[in-house]
């Protein structure tokens, strides 16, 4: 019979004893809730006192790690993951751009992402940029999976899955009050309370978020932003059929208003002042509001245990900023990459002259865009013991269906003395309609003989989508597809001693083609394979991994944070890429080191190396490619990425240091497009955090995020280089009752 599962809920520490980032079991709720009390969909079987030995590649950053920095960024949080390539654009972490090895990180669009294991992006078959992102700093895990890890996370696999646990319900009753100030008018009030009492438990969380922002607009205006989020759970817990039971319910609304554009500096100005925007910014401001509803039935009996979920989430989100000029050419890119040569619009751009030409007329865009995504899923997990063999056999099914309306339209405006002056109304310019409905499973048998953990799954993706040009009156312009695919993976850890082991992991990749998409775009497909080894001893732990990617062809996807050209019905327009070969290696290392007077040194270490390579010569008007000889490299991939932790901690106190480097990456694969040649900064950026416990009072803690005040170009997209956040000082207060 196997154990009970709550009573083997535990996490993994691998002496990465700082909390920075832990590679094991998702710890997937609090220690003190029994709120989803195993969450099987986004748990490794492991062991809590040595040696991991499943097989798969998974990283945990648990809510030790989340409070030592306080990041509200999830960049910065998973700057601590090996493995994970991330390019950085507006500094707070609004929209982020994250890959994993070697996936493009744009929008995190090849990445499955995940909120309590249901998928969370706006619409993660249709459109799977991800324009909404979670409140990190409501999260109290998040959980990286990588390699074989990720097959039960479709549908995206060529790179993996990225899931972030919310709060659950306390066994008892408590709450927290947490209150951040710092630079720029930078504030947070995050408050929590929950209680069980008999059969019921219940949960309400709610922060709000704001900072005044740390660029300077020409012209005045507001650079920064305001972000909401609540949530509400309710739990009803019973026994029925022999077996543990509950039903929970989960409530949450989000909305944003960010005063953000695309549109960012020529070199030259970067290097005379970073933090200026220029005036024809004035009008750029993001505006969304989500909502999300989640049931969830859980079983427990004794040879096996059920998970099922309804879900649906709601997002609406309209973006007014700057596309170009009326004439559409040149592209803002090419402005800022030879402000000379394009004086008269270049000027026209920083406020310095007048739109004395219709030519020189600004065009500001509005992303109007509603998505939907609902669906229902289960995940069983059954447990076999034989005289020689275990098994834990695992089955998950969903039937999902997602859809995003575009509603875009354009104004022009003129610059008047600074200043932008609207002479035009907003006239549409896109819309239409993307759906798709998936029935996706998967089967996973994970067996266990003396030393040795085999792990063979397979998932499968069944899906319809449709397009329609809503423009169209004839409704000529419109599409109807299917695709089917199998996705097979296979993993396996054995065990050489007490400390160590090795792995190996293979399978297959996928990222489907979007709905308007035909069939000469292809589906971006991928074999991708894993071998390392494990060291774990006392409070020692070491990991190496090395990836192999054989991308069979690569896929891409024009927006506008990558081009200004995608405009009309060629926004979302995807791109082949042919035969790729990505590979590199991730090491994690953590030891934590007893000092005199109960003190402890915890020291930690994450690095990736990653190169990539096409296969062959091509030509494409893709932004990011261009013209691509047989060796280029992938763009937006730093070649090496290092982090390193220091910390000291007693009783009461805790202090803690973390150095962060990330190389220069190319900006553009190949010749002819306007980023050709161009290489973002190598960057190395140092923070701080410290806290002190005052007894029945509370927590008071500070930090300085890039305590040196560094700043490099971090990106020139999506339209001229933009820098990272610069020095930021912090204090805030914890009171828990």
């Amino acid at each position: 019979m196997k154990t009970s599962i709550f009573a083997r809920r535990n996490l993994v520490f691998l002496g990465v004893s700082m909390g920075l980032a832990q590679q094991g079991i998702a710890g997937s709720e609090d220690e003190n809730s029994v709120d989803n009390p195993r969450m099987e969909q986004i748990q490794i079987i492991g062991h809590s006192d040595g040696l991991r030995t499943e097989a798969g590649s998974a990283t945990l950053v648990d809510e030790s790690a989340l409070e030592a920095f306080e990041y509200d960024d999830i960049n910065q949080v998973l700057s601590n993951v090996p493995g994970v390539s991330i390019r950085q654009e507006d500094g707070y972490g609004l929209r982020p751009n994250i890959g994993f090895r070697g996936a493009t990180p744009e929008r995190s669009k090849k990445i499955s992402l995940l909120e309590d294991g249901v998928l969370i992006g706006p619409a993660p078959y249709s459109a799977p940029a991800a324009y909404y992102f979670p409140n990190v700093s409501r999260m109290t895990a998040v959980e990286v999976f990588k390699g074989p890890a990720a097959i039960k996370y479709g549908p995206n696999t060529v790179a993996g899955a990225l899931n972030m646990t919310t709060r659950g319900i306390p066994l008892q009753s408590e709450g927290e009050l947490d209150v951040l100030f710092g630079t720029d008018n930078y504030n947070k009030l995050h408050a929590h309370f929950g209680e069980t009492r008999g059969q019921w438990g219940y949960l309400i969380e709610g922060i709000t978020l704001g900072v005044d922002g740390f660029k300077s607009i020409d012209g005045g205006g507001d650079s920064g932003f305001r972000q909401n989020d609540v949530m509400a759970k309710l739990r009803y817990s019973f026994d029925a059929a022999g077996g543990a039971q509950y039903i929970e319910a989960k409530f949450a609304y989000a909305d944003e208003e960010s005063n953000e554009t695309y549109l960012g500096l020529t070199d030259q100005d970067f290097n005379d002042d970073p933090y200026r925007r220029y005036a024809a910014t004035q009008t750029g401001v993001m505006e969304w509001e989500h909502q999300q509803i989640q049931l969830t039935h859980y079983v427990e009996m004794p040879s096996w245990d059920a998970t099922t979920r309804l879900y649906r989430n709601d997002f609406e989100r309209a973006w007014r900023k700057l596309n170009g000029f009326r004439f559409g050419t040149p592209s803002l890119q090419e402005i800022l990459q030879d402000p000379e040569l394009h004086s008269d619009y270049y000027q026209v751009l920083s406020g310095a002259q007048n739109s004395d030409a219709s030519f020189q007329d600004l065009v500001v865009g509005t992303t109007d865009r509603e998505y939907f995504s609902q669906g229902i899923q289960s995940d069983i997990n059954w447990y076999i013991d034989t005289q020689h063999l275990s098994h834990q056999v695992q089955l998950g099914i969903r039937l999902h269906q997602d859809e995003i309306q575009r509603n875009h339209t354009e104004a022009f405006y003129s610059m008047e003395s600074g200043d932008m002056h609207e002479i035009s109304a907003d006239t549409p310019t896109t819309t239409n309609t993307e759906e798709t409905t998936a029935l996706s499973l998967y089967l996973q048998d994970t067996v266990n003989w003396r030393d040795l953990e085999v792990t063979a799954g397979i998932r499968g993706e069944f899906m319809d989508m449709q397009y329609q040009n809503r423009a169209d009156e004839k409704k000529e312009d419109w599409l109807d597809k299917d695709s089917r695919i199998w996705l097979p993976s296979l993993s396996a850890f054995y065990q050489l001693s007490e400390s160590f082991g090795m792995l190996f992991g293979v399978h297959q990749g996928f990222v489907p083609t979007s709905p308007k998409q035909d069939t000469s775009i292809e589906h971006e497909t991928s074999i991708n394979y894993e071998f390392g080894g494990r060291y774990t001893e006392g409070m020692r732990h070491l990991e190496l991994i090395g990836f192999y990617s054989d991308v069979e062809n690569l896929k891409e996807s024009c927006t506008l944070s990558t081009s200004s050209s995608c405009v009309g019905n060629g926004i979302d327009e995807e791109f082949n890429g042919g035969e790729v070969a990505v590979y590199g290696l991730e090491a994690s290392m953590g030891y934590e080191h007893a000092l005199s007077n109960g003190w402890q040194l915890p020291l930690s270490l994450v690095y990736t190396f990653t190169d990539s390579e096409f296969k062959q010569d091509f030509s494409s008007t893709f932004e990011l490619w261009g013209d691509v000889e047989a060796g280029d490299e992938v763009p937006y991939l730093p070649e090496h990425q290092l982090t390193i932790g220091i910390g000291l901690t007693a009783e009461k106190w805790r202090a803690q240091l973390l150095t962060k480097y990330v190389g220069e990456m190319h900006e553009a694969a190949g010749d002819n497009v306007a980023l050709s040649g161009s290489k973002t900064d190598a960057l190395t950026v140092v923070d701080v955090s410290a806290s002190y416990d005052i007894q029945n009072i509370g927590t008071i803690y500070t930090k300085i995020d890039n305590l040196f005040d560094t700043t490099e170009v971090i990106s020139r997209r999506p339209f001229g280089a933009r820098p990272n956040k610069p020095r930021q000082f912090f204090i805030g207060y914890k009171y828990a009752f």
